[in-house]
């Protein structure tokens, strides 16, 4: 069975007002919890259309939907195509536009991703197995300094150039295959346990999420989606995405405030939503989730 996968920041995405024959476009459908949220406001007259890269979250979300009373479309794709998508299925124009972009529990599960730093798993991180890099491949490939830029540039990591430092010497013994080897890699050059929990972090998240982030091209997708949202809006249509890093967070609230200048958007949160107390002893990882909302004016 997959891991249990709780949807972040659930009551506010069941308070996202939506007709009964609204069509909603979710980017990152996962494990289809914020899809069957939105599926019981809409009726048979209603669409749902769910994009992920992976076959396997599809699958559970195919499953979760299969009660829905409106149309449900399920496509194996990355949302930065999401104007195509929304092409071929017949969808001109979206009520609503909504992305989690965090990464789901069935997902940091799977042994084959090497997405987690708590399992000794293949060194991965390809959320979508059609691309043709990964992580392993950066860490066995990539210059020192181009390691340390990527490592601080996506992950905010200070010590980025010893960690860098310390990946390159390694490899020039043997290559780096495996997520345990990494992170044995970083805690050596931080000097620090990887079982210790003095820290709130562990001392490898800030490296795994740079390498994620670059091997599937986190930000160029997102940077795409928001370009493309407002043309697939309706007049009145929403816009809503949930990030967990400043990285994502400042690149969907510049685009927002962008187009809150150009005439396109009025933005609905002021400041961001975040996680009661209640639902962050309940679901820890939507600690850092914040929901950030905008209409099609």
């Amino acid at each position: 069975m997959p891991a249990q996968h709780l949807p972040v920041l659930a009551e506010f995405a069941g308070r996202i007002d939506l007709k009964a024959d609204a069509v909603v476009v979710d980017a990152t459908v996962g494990a289809g919890g914020h899809s069957s949220i939105f599926a019981q406001s809409l009726t048979r007259n209603g669409v749902l259309l769910g994009l992920d890269v992976d076959t396997n979250c599809l699958a559970i979300a195919r499953e979760k939907l299969a009660a829905a009373s409106c149309k449900v479309l399920l496509v194996r794709s990355n949302f930065a195509n999401l104007a195509e998508v929304a092409r071929q299925n017949g969808i001109e124009k979206a009520d609503l536009i909504f992305a989690d972009l965090g990464v789901c529990s069935a997902q940091l599960a799977d042994e084959n991703k090497g997405l987690s730093f708590s399992q000794n798993s293949k060194l991965d991180m390809r959320l979508d197995d059609r691309l043709e890099s990964t992580a392993a491949d950066i860490v066995n490939r990539r210059d020192e300094k181009g390691l340390a830029d990527l490592i601080y540039g996506l992950g905010q990591e200070r010590a980025s150039r010893k960690i860098a430092r310390s990946i390159v010497q390694y490899r020039q013994k043997k290559s780096i295959d495996s997520t345990a080897e990494l992170v044995n890699i970083i805690c050596q050059a931080l000097r620090c346990d990887p079982n210790s929990r003095r820290s709130k972090i562990h001392p490898a998240t800030k490296t795994f999420q740079a390498l994620r982030i670059a091997v599937n091209s986190e930000l160029e997708n997102l940077e795409k989606l928001l370009s493309d949202a407002p043309n697939l809006l309706k007049t009145g249509g929403k816009i809503a995405v949930i990030s967990f890093h400043s990285l994502e967070d400042r690149i969907v609230k510049t685009n927002f405030r962008e187009n809150k200048a150009a005439g396109v958007y009025e933005i609905v949160t002021k400041k961001p939503i975040t996680a009661s107390r209640d639902e962050q002893k309940e679901n820890p990882r939507c600690r850092s989730a914040k929901l950030r909302m905008a209409v099609k004016v």
